[in-house]
């Protein structure tokens, strides 16, 4: 997909990556989900304006807890990274990340300091925790501008390099104006310009599938999910009666 403004989405297997994608194109910026081992080279080729790293059920001082090339915080693009996302980012560059002896989950009174990604919040704001461990001590340059009452470091931020961490989850609806935090993302420290449309996204769609195809004869497995059915749609709109859709029956269908 091309865009002039790209936000790439690291997954590193949260529950609410979908969703972490559908909140910041819903500030009208474009954002693509990538495997969380995609190479520097890869990312450099897509110049994105930002990256978020998603939250993960694993540990990060876990053997194989999953892990992104550390020369991803020397591009010098704006990173934020969610619970296990933050967590990751400060193990990364010198911090430490501990086991709690009580894991923190629910909406929780989030104490909050001044920051770019806070703009327009007060002094606190109700937001969804769910982690075991935690980040006992940032990395250098880091500051903390946020904590709980047993969260010590619920958010913090590098403003000269960009990176900006959160324990909690901007992008559900349990946290009050979530969407919010991450649109001064977007816009206060990516200078995203928020342009992006979804029928344009259809249209080059449309286009790309199109001059990939061409003239040949396209075959689609149809489910009769949302995924397949969508596939289905816009391969219609490309390349008409060339598109043969065969519906496949998995078994957990209603």
């Amino acid at each position: 997909m091309k865009n002039e403004e790209l936000i790439l989405i690291l997954d590193f297997y949260g529950q609410y990556n979908q969703l972490i994608a559908r909140r910041v194109r819903e500030c009208n910026v474009y954002s693509e989900i990538v495997p969380y081992d995609i190479s520097v080279e890869k990312i450099k080729e897509k110049k994105p304006k930002g990256i978020i790293f998603t939250g993960g059920p694993a540990s990060v001082y876990a053997e194989d807890a999953p892990k992104c090339d550390k020369e991803i915080f020397n591009l010098g693009i704006p990173i934020l990274g969610i619970c296990y996302g933050m967590q990751l980012m400060t193990q990364s560059l010198g911090g430490v990340v501990s086991r709690a002896t009580k894991r923190e989950y629910g909406t929780t009174k989030v104490n909050l300091c001044s920051s770019k990604i806070f703009d327009g919040f007060g002094n606190s704001n109700d937001c969804l925790m769910s982690h075991t461990d935690f980040v006992s001590e940032v990395p250098t340059g880091f500051s903390v501008i946020a904590n709980t009452d047993s969260c010590p470091v619920a958010a913090m931020e590098n403003v000269e390099k960009k990176l900006y961490g959160l324990q909690f989850h901007p992008e559900v609806n349990h946290t009050v104006n979530g969407t919010n935090i991450i649109k001064n993302f977007l816009f206060n420290v990516c200078n995203c310009s928020g342009t992006w449309k979804m029928d344009s996204f259809v249209q080059e769609s449309i286009k790309t599938l199109r001059e990939k195809i061409g003239d040949k004869k396209a075959l689609c497995a149809l489910s009769g999910g949302v995924d397949s059915s969508v596939a289905a749609v816009l391969l219609h709109k490309a390349i008409g009666k060339s598109l043969t859709c065969i519906f496949v029956d998995h078994g957990l269908l209603r």
